[in-house]
């Protein structure tokens, strides 16, 4: 049994670069282009009627970007593969590819060899980053971490609200600083004894002061 073509759609933005990953994918015999878009919308769409296997996904584009496109991308398609391709200067971008479902980031000089082994990759459901797109992604996501610890995973309303019981207000009196309903309270507030821990308000509070979420 010969070896499966991999079908893959470009989308970039910028036609030379379109058409040099383009060329450069089409001196494989194993990889056939089946399909190629210029910005979000259209990647979408063409994902859509062509279903390829494989996406390569460039970032920054016009109108939808390629966050949002492979988010929808993978929504509609679950079996198809994304790669962001990018340069590493936009930074913040990593975590939020991988989060929207991207398992491969590459860079936009990457040789064909490079490329080919990232399509065949994914394509088997591993995962390809390239070096310094892990160093960042690895900040990120300590930074989230440490965040996150930081604040017990509250979020910022439940953090507002949590003060707002150190200060001694009753339900109603928070409902009416905040305009929101009591049972919206009560339910922020059932989250904060979740995360915490603690199964009352007192306890909240005291534990709430002991780790520094309140003054």
């Amino acid at each position: 049994m010969g070896t499966r073509v991999l079908r893959v759609m470009v989308v970039d933005d910028h036609r030379l670069v379109r058409e040099g990953l383009i060329g450069l994918l089409r001196l494989n015999p194993e990889i056939e282009v089946v399909g190629e878009a210029a910005n979000g919308d259209e990647a979408v769409a063409r994902a859509k009627a062509l279903k390829p296997d494989v996406v390569l996904m460039d970032i920054s584009m016009p109108g939808m970007n390629g966050i949002t496109a492979t988010r929808l991308i993978k929504k509609a398609l679950p079996d198809t593969k994304v790669i962001m391709l990018t340069m590493l200067d936009q930074e913040g971008y990593v975590y939020e590819s991988v989060k929207a479902g991207a398992t491969g980031y590459l860079l936009k000089n990457a040789g064909l060899e490079e490329l080919v082994k990232a399509v065949k990759e994914v394509h088997r459901g591993g995962a390809t980053l390239h070096p310094d797109a892990q160093a960042q992604l690895l900040k990120e996501y300590l930074y989230l971490a440490r965040s996150n610890r930081e604040t017990y995973g509250l979020s910022e309303r439940e953090m507002e609200i949590l003060q707002l019981l150190a200060d001694g207000l009753s339900n109603k009196e928070i409902a009416d600083r905040l305009f929101i309903s009591i049972q919206t309270v009560k339910t922020h507030i059932t989250h904060i004894f979740e995360k915490l821990g603690v199964s009352d308000r007192t306890e909240a509070v005291a534990a709430a002061l002991r780790r520094g979420l309140v003054t």
